[in-house]
C-alpha cells in the first residue's frame, strides 16, 4: 500500500497516473500539510483512487484552542460531504495525545459517516513522533478506535526510526496499522518492510521545472526555493520497490 501526499491537482494525477494505492491530500507540504481548500477538495473526489483529508488547521504545535477545534470539525463534515474515504486527524504534545479533544473529532467523524451510509477512515497523524511514551500513545489510539497511525518512529527520516517502527509494529499486533512516513523512497523501502512495515507513505516529489522569471517569483515572496512536484515516475518507481520486498 502506498499512499501519496499531494497539495495540488497535479499531484493528484501523479498519484492516480504512477498507479498509487491512495492519496493523503493536503495544502502547504512545506510546513508539514495544512487543510486542502474547498475547491482542491472537490479535484480530489473525482480520483479513483481514495483519499483521506489532511484536518490540520494551522501550521506549528497541535495544541489547539475551541475554535480551532471547531473548525477541524467543519473539514470533517467537508470530507463526509465529498465523499472522501477518510480523515487525517491529531492533537497533543510531547506530554501526550489531547483525548478529549480527539475524541470529539472522532465521534463527529463517526456520525458524519453514518449520516452518508459509509465510514470515514481515521488516522492519527504525526503528532505521533512528539510524544514521550509512544507505547502509552498507541493503546490509546487503538482504545479510541483510530484506523492507523503516520509515523517516522520519531525520527526525522522513517528509515531512521526504523527500530522503533519495529517495536510498534510489534505493539500494534494487528489492532492498528502502522504507516511509515517521513523521507519515504524507493531506496528506503526495503529497511522499512523489514520492520514490519505494510503501508508505506510519501511525497514522491522531485523538482519541478523552473518558471519563467523564477527568481523574482522567489524576491517578491511567492516562492522559496525549487518548486516539488508529485512525480508519478517516483510514484512508480516507489510502487516497485514495495512490490519487490512484498
Amino acid at each position: 500500500m502506498l499512499e501519496v501526499c499531494v497539495e495540488d491537482a497535479g499531484g493528484i494525477a501523479a498519484a492516480v497516473m504512477g498507479r498509487g494505492d491512495r492519496v493523503e491530500l493536503c495544502s502547504a507540504l512545506a510546513l508539514g500539510g495544512l487543510t486542502p481548500p474547498r475547491s482542491l477538495v472537490r479535484v480530489a473526489a473525482e480520483a479513483p483512487i481514495a483519499v483521506h483529508m489532511l484536518c490540520r488547521p494551522r501550521e506549528g504545535d497541535f495544541a489547539y484552542d475551541a475554535q480551532e477545534v471547531a473548525q477541524v470539525r467543519d473539514d470533517i463534515d467537508l470530507a463526509a460531504e465529498m465523499g472522501l474515504a477518510g480523515i487525517v486527524i491529531g492533537a497533543g504534545s510531547a506530554a501526550g495525545l489531547d483525548l478529549p479533544v480527539l475524541r470529539e473529532w472522532l465521534d463527529h467523524a463517526r456520525r458524519a459517516g453514518l449520516a452518508r451510509g459509509a465510514p470515514l477512515s481515521v488516522t492519527l497523524h504525526r503528532v505521533f513522533d512528539l510524544l514521550d511514551d509512544m507505547e502509552s500513545g498507541l493503546e490509546q489510539a487503538v482504545a479510541m478506535g483510530f484506523d492507523r497511525i503516520l509515523t517516522s518512529g520519531g525520527a526525522v527520516r522513517a528509515a531512521d526510526g526504523a527500530e522503533r517502527l519495529a517495536q510498534l509494529c510489534r505493539q500494534a499486533a494487528g489492532r492498528i496499522v502502522i504507516l511509515a512516513g517521513s523521507g519515504v523512497s524507493a531506496e528506503t523501502i526495503p529497511v522499512l518492510a523489514a520492520a514490519g512495515i505494510r503501508e508505506f507513505h510519501g511525497s514522491c516529489r522531485t523538482a519541478g521545472t523552473a518558471p519563467a522569471g523564477g527568481s523574482r517569483l522567489e524576491q517578491l515572496g511567492f516562492q522559496k526555493g525549487a518548486r516539488m512536484v508529485t512525480d508519478a515516475r517516483e510514484v512508480a518507481r516507489v510502487k516497485a520497490a514495495i512490490a519487490a520486498v512484498t
